[in-house]
């Protein structure tokens, strides 16, 4: 709970606004009375008919979860990074963000399902033979070996190894986000001519996939070497984040491909940005353009 509302409809001749202590809630409450009335506060919370008296109570917003842009950066760099092993003060120096951030990213990025918790390495089972110890006043009957259910989609996709990373990317559904979801969460905003470093069909990966002479996009940097039409980055640090990984740099320059790209442009970077971030997804049939 961090913000609360108080309404007042209308204003009568007559009646007198006031804020007193109340102890139940700990707050001022704000209480409308007739002039010249003194009711109990505890009878003020509610209508009273015979005293004319009644209290507008605090209505409560909250505020529920909602994904920024440095949760997507993230969950692009744990699939740049593959099945590396990382911890989370290495995420957050190679991304130029704070350890907290990036603590809070994966814990977003995990409640929006586009990143999954691994599950914890089973204990080795005991050989046959051996029987388990136990205390001599405590009988064995009273131990009962339970199996605890787990969720499909929450188990690591090899049953038969734990991974020491605390997350990964859920391919399908950070697949599916990428293609059809960010680009709307976070549109892309093209800003005046400026020199900075290249994306979307302007950045290296794609060198000679299109003809030259096309307009050049570029996230502005005082670093950068191109000068192009500038493009909002999907967050402040993509610029350094993008320059110590080359391939969480082509994820961010398909990504932006997405977002300020033409038609063509914009098809290359679906078929490839699909076979990044899901690679055992079926491969989409296209038909064939006509006229």
């Amino acid at each position: 709970m961090h913000t609360t509302a108080e309404v007042l409809l209308a204003l009568l001749p007559g009646w007198q606004f006031a804020r007193l202590p109340y102890a139940e809630t700990g707050f001022d409450e704000w209480v409308v009375r007739p002039l010249g009335l003194m009711p109990n506060f505890a009878s003020a919370l509610f209508f009273r008919c015979e005293s004319l008296t009644f209290c507008i109570r605090n209505s409560r917003i909250w505020n529920f979860m909602q994904l920024k842009p440095q949760d997507f950066l993230v969950a692009l760099k744990l699939v740049a990074w593959g099945e590396q092993r990382w911890t989370y003060a290495r995420l957050a120096q190679e991304l130029g963000l704070s350890a907290s951030e990036a603590h809070g990213a994966v814990k977003r990025g995990v409640l929006a399902g586009l990143l999954l918790k691994n599950r914890v390495a089973p204990a080795p089972p005991a050989e046959l033979g051996e029987a388990p110890e136990f205390s001599v006043q405590e009988p064995i009957g009273i131990y009962r070996v339970t199996r605890q259910r787990v969720r499909r989609s929450a188990q690591a996709q090899d049953d038969g190894a734990a991974v020491d990373n605390p997350v990964r990317p859920h391919a399908h559904n950070l697949a599916e986000f990428s293609l059809h979801g960010a680009k709307y969460a976070f549109p892309g905003l093209c800003l005046p001519l400026a020199v900075g470093v290249p994306t979307s069909h302007s950045a290296p990966a794609f060198a000679g996939v299109f003809a030259p002479g096309s307009t050049d996009f570029v996230w502005p940097h005082p670093n950068g070497s191109v000068r192009g039409v500038g493009v909002e980055p999907l967050h402040p640090s993509v610029p350094f984040a993008a320059m110590q990984d080359a391939k969480l740099y082509e994820l961010l320059a398909l990504f932006d491909a997405l977002r300020v790209g033409k038609a063509r442009e914009r098809g290359m970077a679906l078929d490839r940005l699909l076979a990044l971030i899901d690679p055992q997804s079926p491969k989409q049939v296209q038909e064939p353009l006509r006229g």
